[in-house]
């Protein structure tokens, strides 16, 4: 997965205009590199456990907006876009089929 779209329960303002639904792209390494830390780490069971001021400055960055506008999402939405940013970082063969 190298883009994801996600609609919002809630609109945001970004540069100056109300945001209904966010696309990410997934991440450079240059861009992984400035933030210094992964969006997650691994939990005594081995699965990711979100880092939310990561995952927040992840958001930031690949959906193209300030991260004043990462403040306003709505908690549901800052959940889902989080676990977005940590499937990009997954290995492609760990995701579970839709069948």
């Amino acid at each position: 997965m190298t883009t994801a779209t996600h609609e919002l329960a809630t609109p945001i303002q970004a540069h100056g205009e109300e945001v209904q639904e966010l696309n990410l792209r997934r991440p450079t390494v240059q861009e992984c590199r400035a933030i210094k830390v992964l969006p997650y780490n691994l939990g005594g069971d081995g699965y990711p456990v979100v880092d939310l001021e990561a995952a927040a400055k992840y958001i930031a960055v690949c959906a193209a907006i300030p991260a004043s506008s990462v403040n306003q999402l709505e908690l549901s939405d800052l959940n889902t876009l989080a676990w977005i940013i940590v499937g990009f970082f997954m290995p492609q063969d760990s995701k579970q089929s839709a069948d």
